[in-house]
């Protein structure tokens, strides 16, 4: 004997009939949100309803930045934002090497207090140093030593009156310098810089790309005036490197005179080192800005003597059998 069926309310059946309905109608498929401004046909007023959007977003940073400058004014930290993510660069990602120095390394500093060098960095002597160049000079080459000696404090050029290196190391210790700078030139363009390091070395020789004289970026070699610069020696992280380093730096004045403002740069990126010489300029106690003198150009180290023009090579450039990773650097 069956169980009696209960009968059903109105109020059940309108319910049966809505889910009824629901299953028969089709799915309505999810379209991509288009953006009000792709809908506009006519490319003007797309373009003046893209640049209102935009100017409303830089709007908003600015109001943004006023406040968090009025927060800091009084002493109200602004809400922590999520640090920005440090791009992966060939440099930041430079392998380790064995050579690399530390900041604070007593072995390296007590190797550098014998170096050739220590004698300079203890002010034992004020640097004197010999500028020529190579036989034949032209235009560009004679402007380029010009410019070094009036960069570098107590720079003397001199011809090289078909001077062989020996004679003129021999002359130039003799007459009380302590360094000579040979320019080199190649289809009448500066190409290489040799630095001796008078009386017992070290030498090293450089190759030299994108040399630009004053006149070539728009400034007058009158602005470079007789202060001794402020030498700045930055991102030079092996012992080769450091050595380097301390060959160029001692080619300046120890003693800087901070009232002419003058800055020379010596930046090394990727083994290539960019020198640039600027002047400071104050518009008050707060906001401060660079004026580029000149000259400026670009060295890569070819090899380092340990003497003066003689002995063992302690390095030399092979690119085909040392630059084996892009990321392996030797500055």
């Amino acid at each position: 004997m069956g169980s009696e069926e209960q009968p059903q309310t109105d109020q059940q059946l309108v319910e049966m009939d809505e889910i009824i309905e629901e299953e028969q109608a089709e799915p309505s498929p999810c379209m991509p949100t288009i953006s009000s401004v792709s809908r506009i046909k006519n490319r003007i007023k797309r373009q003046r309803a893209f640049d209102k959007i935009m100017s409303e977003k830089r709007k908003q940073r600015i109001k943004e930045k006023k406040e968090q400058r009025k927060a800091a004014k009084l002493g109200k930290l602004p809400p922590k934002k999520q640090p920005k993510k440090q791009p992966h660069t060939i440099e930041s990602l430079r392998e380790k090497d064995v050579t690399m120095v530390e900041e604070e390394d007593e072995e390296l500093d007590q190797e550098e207090a014998t170096d050739a060098f220590s004698s300079y960095f203890t002010k034992s002597y004020v640097p004197k140093v010999l500028v020529t160049c190579s036989d034949n000079p032209h235009t560009k080459t004679i402007a380029f030593i010009r410019e070094l000696c009036r960069m570098i404090p107590d720079a003397k050029p001199m011809w090289r009156k078909r001077s062989r290196i020996e004679k003129i190391i021999k002359t130039a210790t003799e007459n009380g310098f302590t360094d000579v700078v040979i320019v080199n030139e190649d289809r009448r363009i500066p190409n290489g810089l040799m630095v001796i390091h008078l009386p017992e070395g070290p030498t090293a020789l450089f190759r030299v790309s994108n040399p630009k004289l004053c006149k070539e970026i728009h400034r007058s070699h009158q602005e470079i005036s007789n202060h001794r610069p402020e030498v700045i020696l930055n991102n030079f992280k092996t012992r080769l490197g450091r050595a380097v380093a301390r060959m160029l730096g001692a080619l300046f004045h120890y003693d800087p005179e901070f009232k002419g403002r003058r800055a020379c740069t010596f930046h090394n990126q990727r083994d290539y080192i960019f020198f640039r010489h600027h002047r400071y300029e104050f518009k008050n106690r707060e906001k401060v800005k660079l004026r580029e003198l000149g000259p400026r150009f670009t060295l890569r180290l070819q090899w380092l003597q340990q003497g003066a023009f003689e002995g063992d090579y302690e390095w030399t450039l092979k690119r085909h059998e040392m630059e084996t990773s892009r990321r392996k650097f030797f500055l």
